[in-house]
């Protein structure tokens, strides 16, 4: 067993209600913003919980370094691979929470393009007595790209929906999106690095702010959330535009050329 398997750590957030009401605003909510006192929507705990370092305490790709919770397995990319949320009762803004993370996994294996190692996280969020969310984060680490390697088909998407929303990602709503969360990953803003280090040909849309978008889409379908796991399978990008399907108790993400790029359940 992993040495950091166990480790835990804790982070209490006030839930300033500006930072509900600026994510609001950032994806083109309509009607009121959320208030002090009013339950926030799914998935919206991640404007808060801020883990803020000093410049020094950052790696090259502007997360802070790995080697404390999370261990250092010597594979610099890192991305947000999928995660499983249970809603037990909703958070609400201005009232302070508690935030208790655990590594609860971490394994490394042998992928098609190299060494991959994966970290699963749970987080369970407090408020006043009371377990609101409970969410495990699975996070996936691998090696700097390979220039002469093919690039892996994604796979496709499902065209049998029940209904679609087209979803267009401005570099604006992108850094808007990493400002809220707090996420320095130059993936997301810098389309140098996202080119000469990563290999991308933009600016790559956060995997979370997709998730976020088919749980908003989920929560309004169903009437609320009790439970929503999604899998993230291919990057999107910044100049392209995407549809958020739905079909039953499935959800997914398609990008313009058919690829899949997510997929979610939701009950």
């Amino acid at each position: 067993m992993h040495e950091a398997i166990g480790k835990t750590q804790s982070v209490n957030d006030p839930m300033d209600p500006a930072r509900a009401q600026a994510l609001h605003a950032t994806l083109g909510r309509a009607g009121k913003a959320p208030g002090a006192g009013d339950p926030l929507p799914p998935f919206w705990h991640q404007v808060y919980f801020w883990d803020a370092r000093s410049p020094e305490e950052l790696g090259r790709d502007g997360h802070p370094k790995l080697g404390g919770l999370i261990p250092d397995m010597g594979l610099p990319r890192r991305m947000w691979a999928g995660g499983r949320l249970e809603f037990h009762a909703p958070l609400r803004a201005g009232l302070e929470a508690e935030k208790r993370t655990t590594v609860k996994a971490v394994t490394e294996k042998q992928g098609r393009t190299g060494p991959l190692a994966f970290v699963t996280l749970r987080h369970e969020f407090w408020q006043g007595g009371t377990l609101c969310v409970t969410e495990h984060q699975d996070l996936v680490y691998r090696e700097d790209p390979d220039p002469a390697a093919p690039t892996p088909e994604p796979p496709r998407a499902r065209t049998d929906e029940d209904a679609g929303e087209v979803a267009e990602f401005s570099t604006t709503l992108l850094f808007r999106y990493s400002a809220l969360t707090f996420n320095g990953h130059r993936i997301h803003y810098d389309l140098d690095y996202c080119r000469a280090v990563e290999g991308y040909p933009g600016l790559v849309v956060h995997g979370p702010l997709l998730a976020q978008l088919l749980m908003l889409m989920a929560d309004e379908t169903l009437g609320g959330l009790k439970r929503f796991s999604f899998r993230a399978t291919a990057p999107l990008f910044h100049h392209e535009s995407a549809t958020l399907c739905r079909a039953g108790g499935s959800y997914w993400v398609r990008g313009p050329d058919g690829r899949q790029c997510m997929v979610a359940e939701a009950e």
